[in-house]
């Protein structure tokens, strides 16, 4: 079915540059001093195109692509789309989704996490497996050319395009992780994957749709502004603190899929990237998670009228939303129940915008593909976007 591609042109920039063993056309670039972003080695598309003599693109290829977005679509029909649609019902109706997450009066550390885990888990387990299956499917099935063309480039548009690429997954932080985990490790930019990473829980349509029911629609609109500006402003800043892939190899190899048969069976390749991506995230993951349910004794202190709008308790509170780790839409019951006790507007949208952003355990899950400086200044750029939306919030709501 393969027939062997034809001879990439050499670049200009890299011509007489390749070890050798290197296939010709993708010699690695490894000149003293060479420091180049992402976005060079993709100008290796056009310096280096593949021959018209490329064989045509059948149906041995387009499967792969075609097998990932049906195992999407009926993962997320079955684990987000319906369920949230009846869910919206009950939202207009009875203006409520459930009881908070954090109602179960916990007091002794270890009771705290074993009793927040167990719950937790059982919300999000269906959704945390086909986390980790799309994520490994996305580096077995899907050509790391096509990735590279719409998210490599780091920049506004690529930042964009990884934010509209998370709206149907609705997922929360730590579900979206994986995926975003092997967005990186096939090279995404920084912004693209981060955008992505952050834009499944804040801009998830679903839960917009149920906060207008239950608490308002005018913290819809504050959530959805405030949103847009945290999913693309946090994005670009990360990617221009990033730092520079040196030697991109693994962008590097977007070209060789381009020219060159896979030299591995599939199976081959699904075994040893699902391993990789469970292995990497879910342990410590687990951890985590064990973890904030005994610090919620003290992270989440007990709400009275007293507290209000008082500015004593915003910053404190964005701090524990950006460290706490939540299932979807968890954040609504919460903030419901916390109001109704006595928690004023200003606190209650910095719980709004940090609770589902980010937690400690989903960027624990992506330290091997950011740098932590990276994931550092998400987080507190985070807690600020929620202590600056609670000011917004007390002035105009």
């Amino acid at each position: 079915m393969h027939e062997a591609a034809s001879e990439c042109r050499p670049c200009p920039s890299v011509a007489g540059s390749r070890p050798a063993g290197t296939a010709p056309g993708l010699a690695r670039v490894a000149a003293p001093g060479y420091h180049s972003g992402l976005s060079n080695i993709l100008s290796l598309f056009m310096y280096c195109p593949i021959s018209s003599t490329a064989p045509a693109r059948g149906w041995s290829f387009w499967w792969k692509p075609v097998l990932f977005l049906l195992i999407a679509a009926v993962g997320l029909y079955y684990v987000k789309w319906s369920p949230y649609y009846f869910k919206s019902f009950m939202a207009a109706d009875r203006h409520s989704i459930g009881a908070s997450i954090l109602d179960d009066n916990a007091g002794a550390p270890l009771v705290a996490a074993l009793t927040y885990a167990k719950v937790y888990f059982l919300a999000i387990w269906k959704a945390a497996v086909l986390a980790v299956i799309l994520g490994y499917l996305l580096q077995v099935l899907i050509p790391q050319n096509w990735l590279l063309r719409l998210f490599g480039r780091a920049g506004l548009g690529s930042t964009v395009r990884g934010g509209l690429f998370a709206l149907p997954g609705m997922m929360c932080s730590c579900c979206a992780a994986p995926v975003a985990v092997s967005m990186r490790r096939r090279q995404v930019s920084v912004g693209a994957a981060l955008a992505f990473w952050i834009a499944n829980p804040v801009l998830n349509p679903a839960t917009l749709v149920f906060m207008g029911f239950v608490l308002g629609w005018g913290f819809t609109v504050m959530r959805l502004v405030a949103g847009i500006a945290l999913v693309v402003g946090v994005s670009l800043i990360a990617q221009r603190i990033s730092r520079p892939d040196t030697v991109p190899e693994a962008a590097m190899e977007a070209v060789a899929d381009a020219c060159l048969p896979y030299r591995q069976s599939l199976l081959a390749r699904w075994g040893r990237t699902m391993w990789q991506l469970f292995w990497s995230t879910i342990p410590v993951y687990v951890v985590a998670v064990l973890a904030m349910g005994a610090a919620r004794v003290w992270l989440f202190p007990h709400i009275d009228g007293a507290m209000g709008n008082s500015f004593i308790w915003l910053v404190p509170l964005a701090i524990a939303g950006t460290l706490f780790v939540i299932p979807t839409a968890a954040e609504i019951p919460i903030v419901q129940a916390m109001m109704s006790l006595g928690l004023g507007m200003a606190p209650a949208v910095a719980l709004l915008m940090t609770l589902p952003s980010v937690s400690l355990p989903s960027l624990l899950m992506l330290r091997k593909v950011f740098d932590a400086r990276v994931l550092v200044i998400v987080a507190l750029l985070t807690t600020l976007v929620g202590i600056i939306s609670g000011l917004a919030a007390y002035l105009v709501l």
